[in-house]
Formats: C-alpha cells, sequence, structure tokens
C-alpha cells in the first residue's frame, strides 16, 4: 500500500478500549435458510481468490434468495434445504461446475420463482467443499463479481440461465474514487468503537483487497449495513461507480447513527446495573462493618432484643412469662428462614403487644355521666337512670367489673350509640364487632397455631387495637349469631362473657390465659327470643323501646338535622324546617319505632335542595309542610283510625321492629254449619290462642246475653289482616274473644280502646310482655284508652309519666272485666233480644235474666 491507503493496524489501535462490547451478528441469510456463523474461517487456500482476469462461464444455475442481496467481495458458508435445492446443487457437482449465481427474488417462496421475479443484477460465487448432508446441504459461497440474466435456458428449479458480466461506469476522476473511499474508511473508523465485530470484517477485507480498491470497498461496505432489500438491491443494480459510492456512504452514514443509539441506550442500562451492584455491594459492606462494630445486628438478634425489651415493660402472668421465655429460645436458635420462625415470631409479636396489667381509670363521676348521655340522647329517660345506676353501683366498689349489658330494642333506636356513650362517660377505650351470621367459634377463640395463616380471635385482637385489659367491647346483633358444622359461637361466648370464667379467658392461637374480667361487654340485640338461655342468663337485659312522635321531634331537631346539613355544608341559616314539617315527615313517611328511617327522609330533603342551591335558585329558604309531597312523595302511612264495625276489636302487638296495632276480624260466613276458620299467617301460639277464645265464647254466651244458639249452625272466619307478614304471640287472647263476642251480640265495641292480653279457658286474663311498646303503639294512633292485664300493672307504673299522660288504662283480670268495658253488659244485646222473639215461651228470656245476673 502507498502512504495515503489505510492499513488495518490503524483501525485496530482504535478497538483495544472496546474490546468487551457485544457483537452485532453481521451474517446474512439465503433464500429462507440460515447462513452457519461458527467463528471457522475458511483456509489460507480458500482465501486466495482468482481476480477479475479469471474465466467466467457464459451460463450458470442460479440460487435466487429472498431475504438479503449477496454482494461481491463476500465469503459466507450457507445451508440449504435438500428437499428443495438437491436438484440444483447435485447438478453443479455432477458437473463439477464451480461457479453459480446468487440473485435476488421479491417473493416468499423463491423456490416456486419466475422470471419476472428475478432481480436485475446477481452475484457470481464460486462454491467450496459442497456437501450433501442426509438434511442438509452445506457448502461455502464467494462473491466474485455482478452478473444480469440475457436468456433463460430453464425457468424452474433448478434455474439456470445464460448471463454477461457489466463492467464498472467510471467517469469520475481518480481522486474523487480515493476521496469516497477515505470517507468511507473513516466511517469505519467511527463504527469501530462502538461495535468491535466490524474490525474482524475490515481486516478480512484488507487482507484480500486494497483499501484504495473503490469498486470492492463499496461492496464491502454495502453488505455490513443493515438496510432494507429494495435499497440493497438498488446498490447492486448501479454500474456508476461514483454513484454507488456515495448511495454507499450514505446508508454507512444511517448505520453509524443507529449503532451509536443502540450503543448509547446498552451503556445507560450497563451503567444503571453496575451502580445497582456497586450500591449492593457497599450496602453489604456496611452492613459487615457495623456488626464487627456493634452497632447493628442481624434479624435474629434484633428480634429476640425487641421482644426482650416489649417483655420488661409488662406484668406478664408466670405462664406467659414461662412460654414467652421459651419462644425466645426458638427464635435465638432457628434459622429466620424457616417457617417454625416465623410462627414464633407472629406469636411473640402478638404476646408483647397485649395489655398486660396496663388499665384505664374509670371516671365514676355521674354528673358527668348524665351530662354526657344527655347529650348525645334525647328520650330513653329510663335507658339512662338504669345506666346510672349502673355506674353508681361501681363507683361504690371503685369499679366496674364482671358486668355484661344487653341492649334489646327495634333497629334504629340507638344502641350502638348508647353503647358508645357508656364507654365515653367512664373514660375506656371502645372496641365493636359484629357477631351477626358468625358461624365459626374461631372468630371468638383464635385458631390454633398449627393452621396456615391462623390468628387470634376477636376479643385478643380488641385487647390490642384498644391497648387496654379494662376497654368498652361492644357485641353488636348477638340475637343473630350463627352456627355451623366449624363450631357454635354462641357457646364459646359463654367463658368470653361469664365473670365466673374469663379471669382465666385462654384463646386457641396465644394458648396463654389472660384476664378479662375488667373489660365491660355491652350486647345489643333486636329480640332475646334466639339468643340462647344460659348466654342470655349471664347478661343484665336494659330494653329500648321505640320513639313516641315526641322524641323523634326533639330527636330530629337536636341531632338529625343539623348533623345533616353539616354534612350537606349548608347551614342554619341555609335551610331551615319547621317543627310541623317534621311532625308531619314522622307521622307520614317514618311512623318506625326508630329515627333511622327518618333520618333518611330528612337527608332526602337536603338532597332535593341542594341541587337547587348549585343551580342558584335558592339562597335561603323554609321547608314546611305543603312542600313534602313534592319533595317525598305521597306520604307512606295514612291516619289510623279505630274501626267500631261488628266483630273488629283493635289489639296491640310487640314485634322486633317495636310495638304494631291490628284489627283483629270476625265475620259469620253463613249458617249452614258449624265451623271455625283463620286466616293472616298465624303462628301456632296464635291460633291456639283463637281456639281458646272460640270456646270460651261458645261455652259463655248466656253469660254475656249473646244468642245462645249462634254458634251452633254459624261457620265463622278470624282473621287477622297483613297477611302477608307471619304473626305470632301470646297475648291476642282478649282481643279475638271480645271480636268473637262482638260478632255474637251483633254489636260493636262501645267506644274506641285498644287491648292486649291472653285468655285462659276459664276466662282468665293472663300476662303479656312488650308494655313500653304496645303502649307507644296506641298513642301513635291516637288511642287513649288501654286493656291491660292486672299483673301487668307494674310493667306500667314503671313507664315514664310522659308516655302515661293522656292515656287511660284499664286492668283486667277475667274476661268479664273486658266484656264490661266493651259492651252494655247489664241489658239484652240485639242477638239476644232476636232470640227471645222466636222462642216458644217467656221460660228461656227468665232463664237467661238469671245467668246474666252474675255478669252485672
Amino acid at each position: 500500500m502507498n502512504d495515503e491507503e489505510i492499513t488495518f493496524s490503524e483501525f485496530v489501535d482504535h478497538t483495544d478500549e472496546y474490546a468487551q462490547s457485544e457483537a452485532v451478528d453481521g451474517g446474512d441469510a439465503l433464500d429462507g435458510e440460515h447462513i452457519a456463523h461458527d467463528g471457522d474461517k475458511p483456509n489460507d487456500s480458500a482465501h486466495m481468490l482468482v481476480k477479475a482476469n479469471m474465466s467466467r462461464p457464459e451460463a450458470l444455475f442460479l440460487l435466487p434468495v429472498k431475504e438479503r442481496p449477496f454482494f461481491p467481495g463476500q465469503t459466507l458458508p450457507i445451508i440449504l434445504d435438500k428437499d428443495i435445492w438437491h436438484d440444483t446443487i447435485q447438478s453443479v457437482i455432477d458437473n463439477k461446475i464451480q461457479y453459480i449465481g446468487i440473485i435476488y427474488v421479491d417473493t416468499d417462496d423463491h423456490f416456486k420463482a419466475v422470471p419476472d421475479d428475478f432481480a436485475q443484477t446477481g452475484t457470481l460465487v464460486r462454491i467450496h467443499d459442497p456437501k450433501i448432508k442426509p438434511d442438509y446441504i452445506q457448502l461455502i459461497a464467494e462473491g466474485i463479481c455482478r452478473f444480469q440474466i440475457s436468456e433463460w435456458i430453464h425457468e424452474a428449479p433448478p434455474y439456470r440461465a445464460r448471463v454477461t458480466y457489466p463492467s464498472d461506469i467510471r467517469n469520475a476522476n481518480p481522486s474523487e474514487y480515493k476521496a469516497y473511499g477515505l470517507a468511507i474508511m473513516n466511517a469505519f473508523k467511527e463504527l469501530l468503537p462502538l461495535n468491535p465485530l466490524y474490525s474482524e470484517e475490515l481486516k478480512y477485507f484488507l487482507n484480500r483487497y486494497s483499501a484504495s480498491d473503490s469498486h470492492h470497498l463499496a461492496d464491502f461496505a454495502a453488505s455490513l449495513t443493515a438496510a432494507s432489500n429494495e435499497k440493497l438491491q438498488d446498490l447492486l443494480d448501479t454500474l456508476d461507480l461514483s454513484e454507488r459510492l456515495e448511495k454507499v456512504l450514505n446508508l454507512f452514514k444511517h448505520e453509524i447513527e443507529v449503532t451509536k443509539l443502540q450503543f448509547n441506550i446498552r451503556e445507560r442500562v450497563e451503567e444503571n446495573l453496575t451502580q445497582q451492584q456497586r450500591e449492593f455491594f457497599l450496602h453489604q459492606q456496611l452492613k459487615e462493618i457495623q456488626k464487627e462494630l456493634g452497632m447493628v445486628k442481624d434479624d435474629r438478634t434484633a428480634d429476640a432484643d425487641l421482644f426482650q425489651e416489649r417483655i420488661e415493660k409488662l406484668a406478664l402472668s408466670d405462664e406467659a412469662q414461662q412460654k414467652s421465655e421459651e419462644e425466645l429460645n426458638k427464635i435465638n436458635m432457628l434459622d429466620p428462614q424457616s417457617p417454625e420462625y416465623g410462627v414464633a415470631r407472629n406469636w411473640l409479636d402478638w404476646l408483647t403487644q397485649l395489655p398486660w396489667g396496663q388499665y384505664s381509670k374509670d371516671k365514676l363521676d355521674l354528673k358527668r355521666a348524665k351530662k354526657i348521655l344527655d347529650k348525645g340522647h334525647d328520650g330513653l329517660s329510663d335507658v339512662k337512670d338504669r345506666i346510672l345506676e349502673f355506674l353508681a353501683v361501681g363507683a361504690l366498689k371503685g369499679e366496674i367489673s364482671g358486668s355484661i349489658i344487653c341492649l334489646v330494642g327495634p333497629p334504629g333506636v340507638g344502641k350502638t350509640s348508647i353503647g358508645r356513650s357508656i364507654a365515653d362517660t367512664l373514660g375506656r377505650k371502645f372496641y365493636r364487632f359484629s357477631v351477626g351470621g358468625m358461624r365459626d367459634e374461631a372468630e371468638i377463640k383464635g385458631h390454633r397455631r398449627t393452621y396456615i395463616g391462623a390468628m387470634p380471635g376477636k376479643f385478643v385482637q380488641a385487647l390490642k387495637d384498644c391497648g387496654t385489659a379494662n376497654p368498652v367491647i361492644m357485641l353488636d346483633e348477638v340475637d343473630k349469631i350463627g352456627s355451623s358444622y366449624q363450631g357454635d359461637p354462641a357457646s364459646a361466648l359463654l367463658e368470653v362473657l361469664d365473670p365466673e370464667q374469663n379471669t382465666e379467658f385462654m384463646d386457641h392461637y396465644m394458648d396463654v390465659r389472660f384476664d378479662l374480667s375488667k373489660a365491660l361487654f355491652i350486647c345489643t340485640a333486636n329480640t332475646l327470643d334466639t339468643i340462647p338461655g344460659p348466654l342470655l342468663d349471664r347478661m343484665e337485659v336494659i330494653r329500648l323501646s321505640g320513639y313516641i312522635t315526641e322524641e323523634k321531634v326533639q330527636i330530629a331537631k337536636h341531632h338529625l338535622w343539623p348533623t345533616l346539613l353539616d354534612e350537606a355544608g349548608l347551614d342554619k341559616k341555609q335551610v331551615q324546617i319547621t317543627p310541623a314539617t317534621i311532625r308531619h315527615v314522622i307521622e307520614g313517611y317514618a311512623r318506625e319505632a326508630g329515627v333511622r328511617n327518618l333520618k333518611k327522609q330528612l337527608a332526602k330533603l337536603i338532597r332535593k335542595l341542594a341541587i337547587r342551591f348549585v343551580k342558584g335558585e335558592l339562597e335561603q329558604t323554609t321547608i314546611h309542610v305543603n312542600d313534602l309531597e313534592s319533595m317525598l312523595g305521597q306520604p307512606r302511612f295514612s291516619p289510623e283510625k279505630t274501626n267500631l264495625q261488628i266483630g273488629t276489636v283493635t289489639g296491640l302487638a310487640w314485634t322486633s321492629m317495636g310495638g304494631a296495632t291490628l284489627t283483629i276480624e270476625a265475620s259469620r260466613v253463613h249458617t249452614l254449619n258449624r265451623g271455625f276458620k283463620l286466616s293472616g299467617q298465624l303462628g301456632e301460639v296464635m291460633q291456639e290462642s283463637a281456639s281458646i277464645a272460640y270456646s270460651y265464647i261458645a261455652s259463655n254466651l248466656d253469660k254475656y246475653k249473646a244468642d245462645p244458639e249462634f254458634f251452633d249452625k254459624a261457620f265463622v272466619h278470624l282473621h287477622v289482616p297483613d297477611g302477608a307478614t307471619p304473626k305470632d304471640g301470646p297475648s291476642a287472647g282478649i282481643t279475638m274473644a271480645t271480636a268473637l263476642l262482638s260478632l255474637a251480640r251483633d254489636e260493636a265495641i262501645k267506644k274506641p280502646l285498644a287491648m292486649t292480653g291472653e285468655l285462659s279457658l276459664t276466662g282468665q286474663v293472663l300476662p303479656v310482655g312488650g308494655i313500653r311498646e304496645k303502649v307507644i303503639a296506641a298513642r301513635r294512633i291516637g288511642i287513649r284508652e288501654i286493656i291491660l292485664p292486672e299483673e301487668n300493672r307494674k310493667d306500667y307504673d314503671e313507664l315514664p309519666d310522659y308516655l302515661k299522660e293522656g292515656v287511660t288504662i284499664h286492668f283486667a283480670k277475667h274476661f268479664d272485666d273486658v266484656a264490661k268495658l266493651t259492651f252494655q253488659i247489664r241489658s239484652k244485646s240485639k242477638a239476644l233480644k232476636a232470640y227471645l222473639t222466636k222462642a216458644p215461651s217467656a221460660t228461656a228470656e227468665t232463664e237467661t235474666d238469671k245467668r246474666g245476673d252474675s255478669v252485672s
């Protein structure tokens, strides 16, 4: 080479510092096959190839390729599909042909190409060492020069054609070609640091050609680029050397930009990885240094020291102390990766977070307690008195412990809020959870530690959350607790709630005894019927009955309305509501025992107004009674009136939703035969009460001056309206008997009144429950006169004065007392007079008068 030529050693100097860079595959695929890159180069004899003065065949076997055009100067190992190219290669071998033509075709099925699919220019290649293997054909192809097809000899595989060999067109000055060559070599100089693989390719090129050999340099550079097949074929078709060099230089510049971008991306990724690895090693070194200096401990030692420090601050029982030491020893011996280590660590974590010996001091100031209760609740004066009595006993004793309060009442009367107020009055932590629907006793007493995912029960969790051993724990919906094959939670509650047993309560997970006797348990329920007897026996029951209209008005004014306005972002000046409107909402839309539905209706009013405030239609307003129908719709409840028809009597009933009134109706269907029919979804107890009432009235018709033969031929139907609602209970006996007597006397009761009481077969009026709720229900519909059993007098006397005000109560020992209050027993009934007019003699009348004297 002369002084102006670029030697390979000049480029190698620039590649040493990039020796570790990732190599880019520079191989090319031929005709849908793959090109083997095993790193082996042909031997020296194969490298010494014949130059352009060799003899060139006039006819060639053609090998079409679809992946990438093949350039002169390339030497690559090629692997072919034996099934497709066996005939072609076999013909080459049989005829001892050293040259074939490789030409690009623009079709996927290159082995089925037609002459029109073939490119204009291909490359003459010398084949070395062709071998036909069982599954493939292997050979080495050495690019020699360009050729163009002049005439087809065989247009199907094996393809064969007559070819011509075009010469390069050289119209430029030799110095221009040299300049292009230098520019391409300088581009190589830029590319070599980015990809060392190019250094091997360049070394191979310089061993064969001079760096100033422009046309070979152009083909070599083009073969290294990742340009599209169309651009590469265009280079192969370009015979003007100046134009070809310019195209190659542009492609090579683009290749440099792409390679730089790839290099930068790879460098950034490697830099990030290197930085992370460096930080990791530094952290590990720092940890080891700190460990040697005693500045930090390993996980096992840190856990052991943490739990030891917690234990020293707690007043553990002897049992808990012993077991904690055993678990600490386990932690010190076990591998932190061991599953047993995790179990022991979790157990110690729970044990050391329980409030062993930590109690909050009770605030037993009754004045303060009364102030808190009055502030949070309107009405419920008897309930507040019971709570204050309960607190007073605790004040005398100095502490409140071993108590279980059960608040029973309809939904929405404030049971949960009363429990929270009790916690506030005592100054204790409050924890609430619902046992409604709970069917697994493990929720109460925890799981064994042998189970995966085992946890303590709700009571241990409550103690941990509250941080004191004497919190107020509320068990909501205790009447709805369930049971299943997994256990009976209600039975599990016996140990928790029994003051005689919960001093040594043992959770299955903790497996150590903990004293729960200082905690105050408050249960809530809608009814006592579904609470198991042994559990109910341990509770002190406080009943919360429904509210009367006056109480609801005060609750709405003082609590519900201000709270709802605040939640809606409004103030009292913007929206006001009249007391009459609140009363109308209560009586027409929210007549339930509680106030939850009342709150919903008031919230609906505010939502309706909120839209108008947002739209700018209102700045302030007052809600009147006349506005309710447009905002809440038609009232759900209409004013109830007592029905003074024959055979109709108003009874009083207790339900889990509070007190209710039931209008019991009796009617004679026909007189063809004797019979008695009941309807209204009555339970077994009410059906028995109806049978007793029927029997008693039928056997005492003479006594109550009714038609003595009324039931002999009459088919009587007794109905309790609202048949879609199941009804049962022992409190409708006298009501049913009065309805049947009204039917037999053929006259209505003489004045509006309501009654409740059970009837015996001898006419005794037996006591019933739910007196408060029933009195409230009567007041709600405007009945001010009530008949109650005599034995319920004490229950009525316990009612607050505001419930007794304006109500007349009659107490009955025997049904005779009920009959006197409802009918004119001293005078003959219409039915009896009609019967006597048909009697054959007056003897019957005389006897009837005598029998009626006992009642009068």
